[in-house]
């Protein structure tokens, strides 16, 4: 068997310890390039970067003290107005006589003290102002004040599991006394999809699906009253359910 020897190792080791050296002294020769234009950028626009990061510096302060010296301070107040009107409208609640003169006082307020209505328009951004537009919508809605209801409780956020929900079929209830079917609809549906849990979905779905029968969609409304029964067995609102499918189903067929 023929050996064959390996020669010229020892240059081939030179030859590429000296492209090494070279290849590396372009990389610091490019860096200390690159270096340079940067001192050179710094040096000439280093008036307008000192006043950059000021200006950033001063936002991040004056949005700390926004926070602790007026926002705190406003919530605090705020929190405190609420008290007195959620009295009225929980007495509303638990009341079966003078519901809509409790109902009134919570929302105009009374001896000197604001209502839900004034909470709302002055603590505008406030946790307590955004919950006062939620009690307002309520209240209206009881006292069938449908338009003023809406448009309080379309300015009411919340991530909460339950008051979400409710606040927007609250919304869709609205529509639906006053006649407006589809609007109350479309609001019910985002009510039962906003948060997914075992108490407002299968609720808000069994209204969707009811004023879906009213508007003739009756296949949208076979498939919620199917999703209720698949997905919410348990709910009230599953309790009969396969009777509401079988009417649905046959009226889809005719």
């Amino acid at each position: 068997m023929a050996t064959y020897k390996k020669r010229g190792n020892k240059a081939n080791k030179a030859q590429n310890s000296v492209e090494s050296h070279s290849t590396t002294a372009e990389v610091f020769n490019t860096l200390d390039e690159t270096a340079s234009k940067s001192e050179q950028f710094v040096i000439k626009h280093q008036k307008t970067i000192f006043i950059i990061l000021g200006l950033v510096v001063a936002s991040i302060l004056g949005y700390l003290a926004y926070q602790k010296y007026v926002k705190a301070p406003k919530e605090k107040v705020a929190a405190d107005e609420l008290a007195f009107p959620k009295a009225y409208f929980e007495d509303a609640l638990n009341s079966s006589v003078a519901i809509d003169s409790l109902l009134t006082l919570g929302l105009n307020g009374a001896d000197g003290k604001y209502g839900f209505v004034d909470i709302a328009k002055e603590f505008s951004g406030t946790k307590a102002g955004n919950l006062a537009n939620y009690y307002a919508g309520i209240s209206n809605l009881k006292l069938k004040n449908y338009k003023e209801a809406i448009d309080y409780l379309e300015d009411f956020s919340s991530e909460d599991e339950l008051l979400g929900p409710t606040a927007k079929g609250a919304i869709g209830d609205a529509f639906a006394d006053i006649n407006q079917p589809e609007d109350a609809l479309d609001y019910y549906l985002k009510a039962a999809n906003l948060r997914e849990n075992n108490f407002s979905t299968p609720l808000f779905l069994f209204k969707a699906a009811n004023t879906a029968m009213d508007l003739e969609k009756f296949d949208k409304a076979l498939d919620l009253f199917k999703r209720i029964k698949k997905e919410f067995p348990d709910a009230p609102e599953a309790k009969n359910i396969d009777i509401y499918i079988n009417k649905a189903t046959f009226a889809s067929k005719n």
